[in-house]
């Protein structure tokens, strides 16, 4: 049986707990074979726990010392301002983040409800915004467990991007290697949580239904390991890059059911898309859907007040640098035609032979129905204006195959037809070459291909031609002999041919392809921009490549949709760019390439001027196009008379298109305002300067220890664990990298300033003298925690309190001092008697309950607004809901389930009254006495002996 004693400590008793370094409360005491054993609680935990004797000593024994003092104003300071929403990504990253970028953060991160769609413009830098905010949740210690879903072609950039700016390791897991790696592993293991940060290609993992051969088994294990293991690795946060593809044309489709499992299996979700409404709004319906079901429960709720709050958005037009300046250089676009020269003949026969050709095989796909012919005539055409070796290499590809039927092979099936237009020429290319003919197209290829041989013996195409002068005319007119061109083709033969040439008369090239892994990648990427003079690409290539540091770009052969020539130019109008940006576009002369290109352009312009935007590419950003285009081209192809009206009839579908997308895009925007001011200012920001003082000053108390030794810091840890060489902040480690970074995402640093002490009543207080302080100030400031805790909200802030010798309190006095205490030499001269600090805790409560009145209003205002939020959105879904029952016919059917959404609505109501119940709490975390005091009973002793 628990009792007092007058040996030992008491029930009631506070005491000083040695290990957790913070006083504690008896609640019960038993003695056990001569040991006593108390039940202690512990206010920084709450939590009651047994100690032996030796672990507590008596509350008026404890010194206080300077380390105490600025651990604690410290760790303080730096729980405050995250509770106050500072944003630790920007100082503890090595990114200095653009306005527009740190609006983004500052959006994401004041919401308890992290589920955004960032849908800034093209080139405004979203994977960076979401790199920012993936380091904020990790920084906090809110996320560990982080995946990235992006199409194939990104998962390169967003691996570097991750690295470069902020250290950040992203695992790609390609699900084809799975099944191999599985034999080294338990088969009941979920693969996908052997790390902690994992980016994978967005069609590898989406499930299936069937599989032409699969048996059922097979089918089931292919969907276990790659679609439900991945969803049930508990993500933290989930990335979903390029996210409108996850709208899908229903809810069955693959993209979406990924999507929906994902959204719902991860507390944090970020959708990444410059285009989310492409005119289709039960597809932008299912995308919002991803981010609250109870939002968005039917298309009626898609309107801008209730998207406003999931969407960040930013267009270029507003953009801007830390200096206030708009962020992009002008561009300028131009059409190069290119003439066709006598010598020229055997090319341009062969162009009209393949015209014939598409002609003829695309009238027979019409008739017959056969959509995979159309779409490999439409290759044919622009392989033939891109180049000789193009259509040459195809032809034989096309041959090979005809003469070995066993060969083919029809990849495209229906299934796949929705990212038919994603894929890049080269890749179309690779899959359509392998579909069925017609009877007589064997005959035909042989002949075109006889003809290819011919032409590429006579002599250099037309257009390289005109590739070598452009490149001398512009290294003349720039006043550059090393001037750096980027060069775009849809197709490697192209890119091969074009790589011998140039190398032929000189110039230093390097390639990108679709093929190439990432190494190669790099090192192609670092020879250009070194010594590199000309980088070839393929679309596929290009996708995701930064190159500022080259302003000329030429579009050897350009994609039908001018989408496609805006993708291949942002790789050099990028955030960063110095030059205006020269873009010079290719096309033969007295082609259908060449007067539908032209006509469309004209028209486009037009357009552009009629809704107010820079260029053509930016009518085109969020329609889809590429139908419109493709049968724009293949008639002109069959009549080229007909162009003008049809391209016509194409533009006003276009129009038409376009005013519906720009009345949606209103959907998107909140018509913030950037403020460059706020960019410049987080490289200074004294938090680093916080968590280290935290840091080296707590440790000592709590059994560790930090030693500066030169320019770092020999650190050993709570754990027992050492950072032999540490620093703190950004610029040390920029400066050298071999130093061990310490940021609050480790675990230990957070362990230090995470629970802050508690100030007993009796406790001894330190006596400081603070520089920058009126000497004849006097009187005691304190630090207390104000904090409010309810069912799903916990908050806290922190408040100075300063009380004089005559009673009265000064607000701006204690703020003053908590800033001295943070920056400027502390000095503890002694500590005040047990008497006078009882007194002056009791003075310091009331001043503190009447100062913290205002700070625990704001506390409740901000719990009811959001538990205002939840029944808004608990009872606008259960209204849509119960009116879309309505609509069932059968009236048992309808009833039984209008009872079910009631039940569910009840309870979650009732929860939403339980959070109504809120715990506010009071505590000291600190007391400090300024200026002469008395001293406590062993200091006088003491000094009594000494004397």
């Amino acid at each position: 049986m628990a009792q007092a004693s007058a040996v030992g400590h008491s029930i009631g008793d506070w005491c000083w707990h040695k290990r957790q370094a913070t006083p504690c409360q008896v609640v019960d005491r038993q003695e056990f074979w001569g040991d006593t054993v108390y039940r202690v609680w512990l206010p920084t935990r709450d939590a009651v726990v047994r100690v032996r004797s030796v672990d507590l000593d008596a509350i008026d024994s404890v010194q206080p010392s300077v380390d105490h003092v600025l651990h604690t104003v410290s760790a303080a300071k730096l729980l405050d301002a995250l509770e106050d929403n500072l944003l630790l990504a920007p100082i503890q990253s090595s990114v200095v983040p653009l306005p527009h970028q740190l609006y983004a953060l500052n959006r994401a991160m004041s919401h308890q409800r992290i589920r955004y769609l960032l849908a800034d413009e093209v080139g405004l830098g979203k994977t960076i915004e979401a790199g920012l905010i993936l380091r904020e949740l990790k920084l906090r210690g809110m996320a560990k467990r982080i995946l990235v879903v992006a199409p194939k072609g990104l998962v390169r950039q967003w691996q570097a991007e991750m690295r470069l700016h902020f250290g950040e390791k992203l695992q790609y897991i390609d699900p084809a290697e799975l099944a191999s790696f599985r034999q080294w592993r338990n088969d009941e293991e979920n693969l996908w949580r052997l790390h902690d940060q994992v980016i994978c290609s967005l069609d590898s993992v989406k499930p299936i239904e069937g599989r032409r051969g699969w048996s059922l088994e097979q089918l089931q294990r292919y969907n276990q390991e790659r679609f439900e293991d991945l969803v049930s690795a508990s993500w933290d946060l989930v990335i979903i890059d390029e996210s409108h593809r996850m709208g899908g044309s229903t809810e069955q489709v693959a993209r979406y059911k990924l999507g929906a499992a994902l959204a719902e299996a991860a507390p944090y979700l970020l959708l990444l898309s410059a285009t989310p409404h492409q005119g289709k709004t039960d597809q932008f319906l299912r995308l919002m859907q991803l981010l609250d079901r109870d939002a968005f429960p039917d298309e009626s709720s898609v309107n801008q007040d209730r998207v406003r709050p999931f969407v960040i958005r930013t267009e270029k037009r507003v953009a801007i640098n830390a200096e206030g300046q708009p962020l992009f250089k002008p561009r300028m676009t131009r059409l190069h035609a290119v003439a066709w020269q006598e010598r020229h003949g055997a090319q341009q026969r062969l162009y009209e032979a393949v015209t014939d050709y598409v002609r003829h095989g695309y009238n027979k796909a019409l008739a017959a129905k056969q959509r995979h012919i159309g779409f490999l005539m439409i290759l044919m055409q622009r392989l033939v204006t891109s180049s000789t070796a193009a259509i040459r290499t195809t032809l034989e590809r096309r041959l090979a195959l005809l003469e070995e039927p066993q060969l083919q092979n029809s990849l495209f099936e229906s299934s796949d037809t929705e990212e038919w237009s994603e894929l890049d020429g080269q890749s179309q290319v690779d899959i359509a070459i392998q579909m069925e003919g017609w009877a007589q197209e064997k005959s035909e290829v042989e002949l075109l291909l006889n003809l290819a041989r011919e032409t590429e013996a006579q002599g250099t195409d037309a257009k390289a031609e005109a590739l070598l002068e452009l490149v001398y005319k512009l290294q003349q007119e720039e006043n550059d002999p090393a001037l750096k061109v980027l060069i775009f083709t849809e197709f490697v033969p192209t890119q091969s041919m074009l790589t011998s040439l140039l190398e032929s008369r000189g110039f230093s090239v390097a390639q990108l392809n679709g093929s190439m892994d990432l190494d190669a990648r790099t090192k192609a990427q670092q020879a250009f921009s070194q010594d590199v003079r000309v980088l070839i690409s393929t679309d596929a290539g290009g996708e995701g490549l930064n190159l500022q540091f080259c302003h000329v770009i030429v579009n050897f052969d350009m994609p039908w949709n001018p989408m496609r020539l805006e993708q291949r130019i942002g790789r050099v109008d990028r955030i960063g760019q110095q030059h205006v940006v020269r873009a010079i576009n290719f096309v033969l002369e007295e082609t259908v390439e060449h007067r539908v290109r032209q006509v469309l352009e004209e028209k486009l312009a037009l357009i552009a001027q009629e809704f107010g935007v820079d260029k053509a590419s930016d009518v085109m950003d969020s329609v889809e196009a590429e139908p419109i285009l493709d049968e724009l081209f293949v008639q002109g192809l069959q009549d080229p008379t007909s162009i003008e009206r049809e391209c016509d009839a194409a533009i006003n579908q276009v129009r038409d298109k376009v005013a519906e997308s720009r009345k949606n895009s209103e959907l998107l925007s909140d018509a913030h305002s950037l403020e460059a001011d706020d960019a410049r200012k987080w490289r200074d920001h004294p938090a680093q300067f916080w968590l280290e003082r935290a840091i080296t000053a707590g440790l000592p108390a709590r059994g560790g220890s930090a030693v500066k030794a030169g320019d770092a810091w020999r650190v050993r840890w709570m754990d027992g664990s050492e950072s032999s060489r540490a620093c703190f902040d950004a610029r040390t480690a920029e400066q050298n990298p071999n130093l061990d970074w310490i940021t609050l995402e480790d675990p230990r640093a957070r362990a230090v300033i995470s629970e802050l002490p508690r100030w007993a009543a009796g406790q001894p207080m330190p006596v400081a003298k603070i520089a920058g302080l009126p000497d004849n100030l006097q009187g005691v400031w304190s630090l207390w925690e104000i904090s409010l805790s309810a069912v799903g909200f916990s908050r806290k802030r922190f408040l100075p309190v300063f009380s004089t010798d005559e009673g009265r309190t000064y607000l701006p006095t204690a703020k003053r001092i908590w800033d001295l205490l943070l920056t400027e030499s502390v000095e503890v001269l002694g500590a005040t008697s047990i008497e006078n600090s009882e007194g002056w805790f009791e003075v310091s409560v009331a001043a503190a309950k009447t100062q913290g009145e205002r700070i625990f209003s704001n506390l409740v205002e901000e719990k009811r607004t959001q538990l205002r939020e939840e029944r808004d959105r608990a009872q606008y879904a259960y209204e849509a809901r119960y009116q879309a029952i309505g609509r069932i016919g059968l009236p048992q059917v309808r009833e039984h389930r209008r009872k079910r959404l009631k039940a569910e609505h009840d309870v979650r109501m009732a929860a939403l009254d339980d959070a109504e119940a809120s715990v506010p709490d009071l505590n000291a975390v600190l007391m400090v006495r300024i200026g002469s005091a008395p001293l406590c009973a062993a200091q006088a002793e003491c000094e009594g002996v000494a004397r």
